[in-house]
């Protein structure tokens, strides 16, 4: 089945972001890869292109492009044409909104000139050692001291957490509730606040993730983000979006995980003949491509949905489950259809196989999405 039409001014996009893709992101890949970490250079260009918040008021430099197909669009593209790594999407579609929906005035203008146009890199740090996804088990804490806010405690698994400039900083501030948490906005060079290591990951190589400390650092009372104590809600406000995020960029890479493996056995010969020809070749193949057309078509219409402001929680954590668990489906049979060069690095496949592992993870587990879903039909 083929996806809606998308309009003239639309496809145009795509064509600009497919270009800006291959030219400026994909001839990097391997080097960032092996580096560990993306270029800041790449952020900025994607910010001179518009790429970045374009759902931000053009008062700040934004476009005030609100419809979400846009930024599905560069979802789409960068899975295809760029690096799984380079999280653009992550700082100005899933952290910046933060900022747009919580932030003051005076902040805005402060932030988002140098957001929009990729100045300054985000990363939000809600991750502990200890407690994991569990907010309500969150040790960073901060005191107010009448002009500051005194933050200490830890983060891990933050991405963009080296590159980052700004970063939305969850902490309790209020240890007799679970969910008295406050998010601060915690600037580079601050004194007190410190990186850790550029973890080594299974995958995603070129993205850094790392961990973050905070020794009584003086945070001023105008970095407090959005209300005091109202943190934990905050952040809930955006999980439904996250979630068709990581739905969308998921659906792409399945499709782009059989795409490689269809061309791999067209041209891998056994017993005399293309192993595209075997009948096994061809049903697990045929039965990936109704999966993905499937989660293809749902994710459109949630897409659709979350335009018109009624993407439910429930819809969000199935797009997320199918799409998430089909991608694990497809990289899982393109290495077996591979053979041994399905397990060997050089193969794009390899890859996708490490790459996709931490999606059934972040933006919620499969459990969690299943727990979602499960309280909607059951409780």
């Amino acid at each position: 089945m083929q996806r809606k039409p998308l309009s003239a001014e639309m496809e145009l996009f795509r064509d600009s972001a497919r270009k800006f893709f291959r030219t400026e992101i994909r001839p990097h890949s391997e080097r960032w890869r092996e580096a560990g970490i993306v270029d800041r250079e790449a952020f900025l260009k994607a910010g001179a292109a518009g790429f970045l918040c374009m759902w931000a008021d053009e008062r700040y430099g934004g476009l005030g492009i609100k419809d979400f197909r846009y930024e599905q669009i560069l979802i789409e593209e960068n899975v295809h044409h760029g690096d799984p790594g380079f999280f653009m999407s992550v700082h100005s579609r899933l952290i910046a909104p933060y900022l747009g929906t919580f932030g003051t005035d005076e902040q805005k203008r402060r932030y988002f000139p140098d957001i929009i146009s990729g100045r300054k890199i985000l990363a939000v740090a809600m991750t502990e050692p200890d407690a994991g996804s569990d907010l309500a088990g969150m040790r960073t804490h901060a005191v107010d001291r009448g002009d500051h806010w005194l933050l200490n405690g830890a983060k891990t698994y933050i991405s963009n957490g080296i590159l980052s400039d700004l970063v939305f900083v969850a902490a309790r501030t209020d240890a007799s509730n679970p969910h008295g948490i406050t998010l601060f906005i915690v600037e580079r060079g601050m004194e007190g606040f410190e990186r850790g290591r550029n973890l080594k990951k299974m995958g995603l190589k070129s993205q850094d993730t790392a961990e973050l400390f905070f020794r009584d650092v003086r945070v001023p009372k105008e970095n407090v983000l959005g209300q005091v104590n109202k943190g934990f809600y905050h952040l809930m406000h955006a999980l439904a979006e996250e979630r068709l995020m990581s739905a969308a960029g998921n659906v792409a890479a399945a499709r782009a995980a059989v795409d490689v493996t269809a061309e791999f056995v067209r041209n891998r010969k056994v017993f005399g003949k293309p192993l595209s020809k075997m009948q096994n070749t061809r049903f697990k193949l045929a039965a990936l491509d109704a999966e993905i057309e499937i989660a293809q078509t749902f994710v459109d219409r949630c897409v659709e949905v979350h335009n018109e402001g009624r993407l439910s929680a429930e819809d969000a954590a199935r797009a997320k489950l199918f799409a998430s668990e089909v991608y694990g489906r497809a990289v899982d049979e393109g290495v077996q259809l591979h053979g041994g060069a399905g397990y060997m690095d050089e193969y794009p496949i390899c890859r996708m196989y490490q790459d996709e592992r931490i999606n059934r993870i972040f933006a919620g587990t499969s459990e969690i999405m299943k727990e979602i879903i499960a309280r909607s039909i059951l409780d």
